[in-house]
């Protein structure tokens, strides 16, 4: 009955550590590159980490090239302080628009208000994050590209389309996949349960049984 006992405790404890592990779904998704004069847009850049049970922490940096310039100027920072507007062309102008409640940033996604002709141009996120192992640290940094077209009228691709609704069917079937995970661990619990109770019952039963026998045993010496 122990060792039932301690396998049914040891089950538990393995799907609440899934469970808790896979709370959530990253998706990795290109961003849109049109944006109507006039309204705002998303600047989308999500790097999903590779080892989600791994503690880890990053730093944003967003640049911007204008059309027709050749440098890059730096434009946005996001760090464990909060957003930073780093040019005057973006002051009052950028939302942070990515993870929250978290130094661990997958989502370092920004949103551009009032956007103008004058935002056409390439933007690059960088990503800079730090992995915390058990005896060392390790820095990688991710850069995604954004080429944004600011046009007067919202004229969707097929593209974009495609993009949004294969973003929303990996959601879905990863939070299906972890629906069922989670349904096979209780089950097992379950069935663990049930068989550490026929344990438990049949040793009663055992017990009942040479108490029994030991009962008439004595009742014969008596005799």
């Amino acid at each position: 009955m122990a060792a039932a006992a301690a396998h049914l405790l040891l089950l538990s404890l393995i799907c609440s550590l899934f469970v808790y592990q896979c709370h959530g779904a990253c998706a990795e998704v290109d961003s849109d590159t049109e944006a109507v004069a006039g309204k705002g847009f998303k600047l989308g850049c999500i790097s999903c980490k590779r080892r989600s049970e791994v503690d880890g922490a990053a730093t944003v940096e967003w640049y911007f090239r204008a059309k027709g310039e050749a440098d890059f100027v730096h434009i946005y920072t996001y760090n464990e302080d909060g957003p930073t507007i780093e040019h005057d062309h973006f002051i009052d102008r950028v939302d942070w628009n990515g993870s929250k409640r978290s130094n661990d940033i997958q989502d370092a996604s920004i949103y551009l208000l009032n956007v103008t002709f004058n935002d056409s141009g390439t933007y690059q996120c960088f990503l800079n994050r730090i992995l915390f192992y058990a005896f060392y640290e390790y820095n990688t940094v991710i850069s995604k590209v954004v080429h944004l077209t600011v046009v007067a009228k919202a004229t969707r691709g097929t593209a974009s389309i495609v993009s949004e609704v294969m973003m929303y069917v990996t959601i879905i079937g990863l939070q299906v996949w972890l629906l069922i995970e989670m349904i096979y661990c209780y089950r097992k619990i379950a069935a663990a349960g049930e068989e550490a109770l026929r344990e438990a019952a049949n040793a009663e039963y055992l017990a009942i049984a040479s108490e029994s026998k030991d009962n008439m045993a004595g009742v014969q010496v008596g005799e």
